[in-house]
């Protein structure tokens, strides 16, 4: 079935790098069928694949990397395949995904739903360490440091939460993922939370984004006193409940500690 389009949008069917010499009719590469042409990307003047609905038809069947390859033939297969209602259901169908919620920053996001591109999220709680989180979750340690940008393991405790690598797929049959920038990994990560959503989310934010400036004052000033990393000075600050004098005190009995042992 053809498609009539107005000659004002004819640019759109011209390819992105147009080669310098046009296949004559008898290049093409036919079929058995009736002599049609093959539909190819080579071949993307093809009367079917001009037709807005019938190349989205087509389109949106394919991988996320073929998704890229056809963004790259000509404007209209680019303007087709950058839709984002196409590139979600491309970046959910192979881990059978009901929902991936939010809007990247950028569109190369959409570009790669390899695994590592997962993270669970974790509320730290008291008696966490990154040991035990990475038994529970059957992930190891160093994956989950580094996916958290962690330097030590006395950095859990100035954190509301961790993000976690997926070692299972199965967690995200069906599963619902948010699309999120994590200020410690510092990029953008599709985000399962096991206990179902972000509760309590943007007040969080707000009530942490009000009280940083204080907070960070009070963490260089520890780092400063103690001779320590920053990841550091947050541990012992949380451990004292955010009393600068009781953390100072707690890390000199430990480094007295730590020399008594032969550990300094």
């Amino acid at each position: 079935m053809g498609c009539c389009c107005d000659e004002e949008e004819e640019q759109l069917f011209q390819p992105l790098n147009p080669p310098e010499t046009l296949p004559t009719s008898s290049s093409i590469t036919t079929t058995g069928y009736g002599g049609d042409a093959v539909i190819s990307p080579m071949n993307s003047n093809f009367s079917a694949l001009i037709c807005h609905d019938t190349l989205r038809a087509i389109l949106e069947k394919l991988p996320l990397p073929d998704l890229a390859r056809a963004a790259c033939v000509s404007r209209l297969w680019n303007a087709v395949a950058s839709d984002r209602e196409i590139q979600t259901r491309a970046f959910k169908a192979p881990w059978k995904l009901k929902q991936v919620i939010g809007s990247p920053s950028s569109g190369g996001f959409w570009r790669d739903n390899t695994i590592s591109k997962f993270a669970i999220s974790h509320r730290i709680v008291r008696g966490d360490t990154v040991a035990s989180l990475a038994v529970k979750y059957s992930v190891h340690v160093m994956d989950i440091k580094r996916l958290n940008n962690m330097m030590s393991d006395h950095g859990i405790y100035s954190r509301e939460r961790l993000l976690i690598p997926i070692s299972n797929p199965e967690l995200l049959i069906e599963g619902t993922c948010y699309v999120e920038l994590d200020t410690y990994a510092k990029r953008e990560v599709a985000v399962l939370y096991l206990e179902g959503n972000p509760d309590g989310k943007p007040k969080c934010v707000l009530r942490k984004l009000t009280s940083e400036h204080g907070k960070r004052r009070v963490i260089d000033s520890l780092r400063r006193s103690m001779q320590v990393d920053n990841e550091t000075a947050q541990y012992y600050l949380a451990e004292s409940n955010g009393d600068p004098r009781t953390a100072i005190a707690q890390f000199a009995e430990d480094f007295r500690w730590e020399r008594q042992v032969g550990l300094a």
